[in-house]
């Protein structure tokens, strides 16, 4: 089981391609807990002021849960919530640690330039 976490989290988000940004914004959504899509819309928003429009979401979305990162719940007056799984959350790990470096790097040679 480690190896199979292993390979799913060194793939990290960053072979979803130019839907990395999305996921890692659900994904942060979701570790605050479990929402649905409208209300993952409007967290991302507020933390980070980007506007995910429905396809970029629902597409996103469909993507995490087919890598086993969220799940559905039950459906609650025709809306859908999602939660972040345990290994989505372990993904979710590795890829803000490895923004934190870049993010460090750049400030730090910013700061010697």
């Amino acid at each position: 089981m480690a190896n199979l976490i292993g390979a799913c989290v060194n793939s990290g988000l960053a072979d979803l391609g130019r839907f990395s940004e999305p996921a890692l914004l659900i994904l942060s959504s979701l570790a605050g807990g479990s929402k649905h899509g409208y209300a993952i819309e409007k967290d991302v928003e507020l933390f980070s002021g980007v506007r995910l429009e429905p396809g970029t979401l629902y597409g996103a979305l469909a993507r995490l849960e087919s890598r086993g990162w969220i799940e559905p719940l039950p459906a609650e007056a025709r809306r859908r919530p999602y939660r972040l799984t345990s290994l989505g959350a372990t993904a979710l790990r590795a890829r803000l640690e490895s923004v934190q470096n870049i993010v460090a790097i750049g400030l730090h040679r910013l700061a010697d330039a």
